[in-house]
């Protein structure tokens, strides 16, 4: 299928271009992935195999149900889990996706939320039928957008991305290192990380990108605006803080999100 570019607006009216991941990128992370979860499996059942009486143990009638019942639900965990796990913290993105270089996002170009991704892997179990992933593989290969059901129910899209290599941003490196600025510096836990999306990550971006050009009366200004929108995700507030600390802030706060958002569409 040919795979042309779509244009999305958000909410904040900001245009969008995105390029979907067809049949044979998915298919590739798809298989990495499974071979990641083929070998977990595989290590589970010789951890249960060592930890009890061996295979014929557990298929004895004399075994008891709530153990098998916990095998059974671990198991799922692990091919289940896997996905929606690593979509929802890592950006869209499981070890196969990474590697690839597609992610997952939402329909609007927002990040994939937890609603989103567990609706989407719940319906991996659908996209598998009848084998194969046959109803999936269908879809992808025939939808205008390369979705599978569980896309479609969810909302989402797998895109490709690629990283950005900006020149703008080697003199703001130079800046934080010429201020001792580290991700060690600012303490933020993945659940406030995920608070932050695309459209914040453009902001900051922007304001790394303008911050040494700026008159500083006017960076003031725009560092005070941009706390007051950032600040509150981190749980901080500005009026017990110097301008300088804010922007410290501010430019830490870019290298974790440097680290998720900084690829072209």
């Amino acid at each position: 299928m040919n795979q042309e570019h779509v244009k999305i607006q958000t909410p904040e009216y900001v245009a969008l271009q995105f390029k979907p991941a067809g049949l044979g990128s998915r298919a590739s992370a798809f298989i990495i992935d499974q071979s990641i979860i083929m070998v977990t499996n595989i290590l589970f059942f010789m951890v249960i195999f060592l930890a009890g009486r061996g295979v014929e143990s557990f298929s004895s009638t004399n075994a008891s149900p709530w153990i098998l019942a916990l095998i059974i639900l671990v198991f799922f965990l692990i091919n289940w889990g896997y996905f929606f796990v690593l979509e929802y913290f890592f950006g869209g993105r499981t070890v196969g996706k990474r590697w690839i270089g597609i992610r997952v996002i939402q329909d609007n170009g927002h990040s994939i939320t937890l609603l989103s991704s567990l609706i989407r892997n719940l319906l991996r179990i659908i996209d598998s039928l009848p084998s194969a992933y046959f109803l999936g593989i269908i879809m992808i290969f025939f939808h205008s957008k390369h979705k599978r059901l569980g896309d479609l129910v969810a909302g989402t899209i797998v895109v490709y991305e690629r990283k950005a290599h900006s020149g703008t941003t080697t003199s703001i490196i130079q800046e934080m290192e010429d201020r001792g600025l580290s991700k060690q510096d600012l303490t933020i836990d993945d659940w406030t990380l995920r608070s932050f999306g695309q459209e914040e990550w453009k902001l900051l971006k922007t304001y790394t990108e303008r911050f040494l050009q700026l008159p500083y009366i006017e960076r003031r200004e725009v560092t005070k605006q941009l706390a007051s929108l950032l600040f509150p995700k981190l749980g901080y507030e500005q009026g017990n803080k110097t301008n300088e600390e804010v922007e410290n802030i501010l430019l830490t706060l870019y290298l974790f999100l440097k680290e998720e958002w900084e690829y072209e569409l």
